[in-house]
């Protein structure tokens, strides 16, 4: 079973400086529809102009991850990370007791484009901690590279929750599949382009819930299209 979440029904804010699409219900915009997926809590699709951004603010108990799509984002935390994250690279920062950041557009020019994720812990409490990892655009050409897990991967965050999150680019003329075990659910999310999957025709910011479902099947309708696959428990 697929139910659908169209990019066009997203809570939206324009800041003038943060324009903000909003999958799930966050600061002003609220549907008790949407709450969030099963652990699976906020994707913002933020841009930000250049040379501003959030300043420092507090988070706890949540696994936070960015994914940049275009530009650069400056990160700086009170674990004493002062990090910039580009294209083709994941971050995770898991809030744990109780961390404090900032994150501002890289560039004095040109505007940042990032996904912001945020998935509800496993236990809370725990010690804040920092990851980020950057990989090859190859690595998710026609295939599925895994950003975020439950277990130890190398070249993956490790989650305070029993999810997975893969990305894959797929191109014109491929179908790419995904399997989902027994019981698992997912939550698919379009970063760009238009694709068909299981039949359905998706494009940009469009979203899918997905249970009782086997496997996941994706074909390109264009030149290429990016999604990102929330293997949820």
């Amino acid at each position: 079973m697929m139910k659908l979440r169209r990019s066009e029904d997203r809570g939206h804010a324009d800041h003038g400086w943060l324009n903000s699409y909003h999958t799930f219900s966050f600061a002003n915009y609220h549907d008790p529809a949407q709450m969030g997926y099963r652990s699976l809590r906020v994707i913002n699709d933020d841009r930000v102009a250049a040379g501003r951004g959030f300043g420092a603010h507090a988070h706890r108990d949540m696994e936070i991850l960015t994914y940049v799509l275009d530009g650069q984002l400056a990160h700086k935390d009170s674990m004493g990370h002062t990090e910039l994250l580009g294209p083709n690279e994941i971050q995770k920062m898991s809030a744990g007791s109780g961390v404090v950041h900032s994150e501002f557009n890289g560039s004095k020019s040109e505007p940042v484009h990032f996904l912001q994720i945020w998935i509800e812990p496993q236990s809370t409490g725990t010690a804040p901690n920092y990851e980020q990892y950057a990989f090859q655009p190859e690595e998710k050409r026609n295939r599925f590279r895994l950003l975020a897990s439950n277990e130890t991967v190398a070249g993956a965050a490790r989650l305070n929750q029993d999810a997975k999150v893969s990305v894959a680019e797929v191109t014109s003329g491929n179908t790419l599949t995904y399997a989902l075990a027994d019981r698992r659910h997912a939550w698919v999310h379009v970063v760009e382009g238009d694709v068909t999957l299981n039949g359905e025709a998706l494009t940009t910011g469009d979203a899918v819930a997905v249970e009782d479902e086997r496997e996941l099947s994706f074909a390109a309708n264009g030149a290429k299209a990016e999604v990102l696959v929330f293997d949820l428990g």
